[in-house]
């Protein structure tokens, strides 16, 4: 079956947030579901490969952020089933901490950018194991638990694709170049690397990260990803230890990042879309966190 990605066109920006669909005999698979606003732009996507919203009947989602699963308690309220990691079941079915956590983050700008989240009915959810199959209308897909962004992250193994959320990068369409999105709390090195492992133990022929697209040169990826997370490393370890305040860490890292993408040959047009699938100043927090907790406290 072929896999279509549909851009959700996120904040107006193409290549910004992927939603994937997958045909079955019975309708389609959806990989993540992009955020509650976009769902217009979801099923604009869809009827240009001649389908529709009613023809999904399972989305898997990677992790539950929004920009990812915002949109899930929609469709489950549309009667698909949502497949998650057992750690974010609780935030689906019951949205309040989740939305009040962002609520701080994005404050006036919620609605816009997200849109509804709402909650996803606990018959309609689907909790899966690492390494658990799961058969949809003649369709194989394996679960495999990928910490390192978030501790509730899966990616999905379809055939030699692997459908990698965040945990594979954030990266444009005919580029090279890769990001680390590093949001908190849940932003954790070591497991990241780890989690490279496994994706490279996979020996997949294609990878599809969710901020965007479907590529073929998987070591590539994967090693230029790895040296990503040696480059942060590197940038923690200099400015970490004087313990600046988050806002400091915020200005140091926005710098760091231009130069960085600069040397790299990536156009100011092109961070325009790397900023809104990740945006450099929520790093700020999760690497300040991640820092405290487990390089200082360990």
């Amino acid at each position: 079956m072929p896999i279509h990605t549909l851009d959700l066109h996120f904040q107006g920006i193409p290549h910004a947030i992927a939603s994937y669909a997958i045909p079955h005999a019975q309708g389609i698979v959806l990989i993540d579901c992009g955020p509650g606003s976009t769902i217009p732009a979801l099923e604009t996507a869809l009827e240009q490969i001649d389908r529709n919203i009613g023809d999904v009947t399972d989305v898997l989602l990677t992790h539950i952020h929004l920009d990812h699963g915002g949109a899930a308690g929609w469709f489950a309220q549309q009667g698909v089933r949502v497949h998650v990691h057992p750690n974010g079941t609780a935030h689906l079915i019951n949205p309040e901490k989740l939305i009040k956590s962002a609520s701080r983050i994005y404050g006036d700008r919620m609605d816009e950018l997200w849109g509804q989240f709402l909650p996803v009915p606990e018959d309609r959810l689907v909790q899966l194991q690492d390494r658990e199959e799961i058969l949809i209308g003649g369709l194989s897909f394996t679960a495999l638990d990928t910490p390192g962004h978030a501790e509730h992250h899966l990616a999905y193994r379809h055939d030699d694709t692997c459908f990698t959320g965040d945990v594979g990068g954030v990266r444009l369409p005919g580029l090279a170049y890769l990001q680390v999105p590093m949001p908190p709390p849940e932003f954790h090195l070591e497991k990241w690397r780890a989690s490279l492992d496994k994706l490279r133990a996979e020996k997949i022929l294609r990878i599809a990260p969710t901020h965007f697209g479907i590529f073929e040169d998987v070591e590539t990826h994967l090693s230029q990803l790895a040296g990503e997370l040696d480059a942060v490393e590197a940038f923690l370890e200099q400015v970490m230890p004087a313990d600046p305040p988050v806002e400091e860490i915020n200005r140091l890292f926005v710098e760091w990042t231009q130069t960085h993408s600069a040397s790299r040959g990536v156009s100011n047009a092109d961070m325009r879309a790397y900023e809104a699938a990740n945006p450099s100043w929520m790093s700020a927090a999760g690497m300040q966190r991640y820092w405290r907790k487990h390089r200082v406290a360990e």
